[in-house]
């Protein structure tokens, strides 16, 4: 995988084999980070990184001025790799080992970008805990978007606060907002 634009664009960052992950891929990633770079100014945003495995989102945002980012994943691999990859870039990466569900169970603090790349085996009613749990608990800030990466096979249409969905080859990526306040336009 390699960082696309920014502080560290170009750079390949490779992760040990043995990990369980499925890195997004660069094409997808920039077509994601092209539609983000319109909305929002990097440097004023903070970012939750759910399920984060190699850290590929976690690093394109900290290589694009993000400055307050958490991820979080339940493999102790991924989190050391994160770990020593933000360490090595001085990367202002903040990792989490967690059970992604028991983390949003329990956390209170809202973000302006949550990105949610869970296995894509996961079942309709296991990807449909992902917003469920981060509109209860109020996670995501009044302008912001959560985005969870999926197979194209997957539909999360249905779903609460769904905005819409891109595809990229075999990745789709669904966009969810809080609905916009009528009387505050």
């Amino acid at each position: 995988m390699r960082i696309i634009s920014g502080t560290y664009k170009g750079r390949r960052i490779t992760a040990p084999k043995k990990l369980p992950i499925r890195p997004t891929t660069d094409m997808a990633k920039e077509s994601l980070f092209n539609i983000l770079n319109n909305q929002y100014y990097f440097d004023a945003i903070s970012v939750l990184d759910l399920f984060s495995g190699s850290g590929n989102i976690s690093y394109e945002f900290a290589s694009r001025g993000t400055t307050n980012i958490t991820s979080v994943d339940a493999n102790f691999g991924c989190i050391k790799f994160i770990n020593e990859t933000a360490e090595a870039f001085n990367m202002p990466i903040q990792t989490i080992k967690s059970d992604v569900f028991k983390y949003l169970e329990k956390t209170t603090t809202p973000h302006t970008i949550i990105f949610a790349d869970p296995p894509y085996d996961f079942s309709v009613e296991e990807f449909s805990k992902i917003p469920e749990l981060i509109f209860q608990n109020n996670l995501l800030e009044e302008e912001g978007l959560l985005i969870v990466e999926h197979s194209k096979h997957t539909d999360l249409s249905h779903l609460t606060n769904y905005s819409h969905s891109k595809g990229y080859g075999g990745n789709m990526f669904s966009f969810f907002a809080l609905p916009v306040n009528e009387e505050t336009v």
